[in-house]
């Protein structure tokens, strides 16, 4: 089952963005869940990961300006972006963690213009 993110757009250098997740129950309720992003010229990689308790991770760059949390009633993660910085320009997917192959879905765009 793909998961589908939504939310993105084009946002201006300092702006920001809350993406949004949803999935099925059997899988946002019971899994960890990821958000990822694949910049041009660059393989997808892991932006944040909020396990089962809501524990949250984030890579390094998006430390501070990144959030990821999760409504389990409403089967949905999120993940607000803040302090967008041209950088952060690229697709963002989200899925359980690990990943599972068959749940990428099409990702959502997001640009950052300076």
């Amino acid at each position: 089952v793909q998961l589908q993110a939504s939310g993105g757009g084009l946002v201006q250098a300092g702006g920001s963005l809350r993406l949004s997740c949803v999935g099925p129950g059997s899988i946002v309720k019971i899994n960890a869940m990821s958000w990822w992003r694949q910049i041009a010229g660059k393989r997808r990689e892991l932006v944040a990961v909020s396990s089962t308790n809501s524990i949250a991770t984030y890579e390094d760059s998006v430390k501070g300006r990144f959030f990821i949390s999760r409504d389990n009633a409403k089967n949905t993660v999120y993940l607000r972006m803040n302090s967008l910085e041209p950088e952060d320009t690229g697709i963002y997917y989200c899925n359980q963690f690990p990943p599972e192959s068959e749940s990428w879905g099409q990702g959502t765009q997001v640009t950052v213009s300076s």
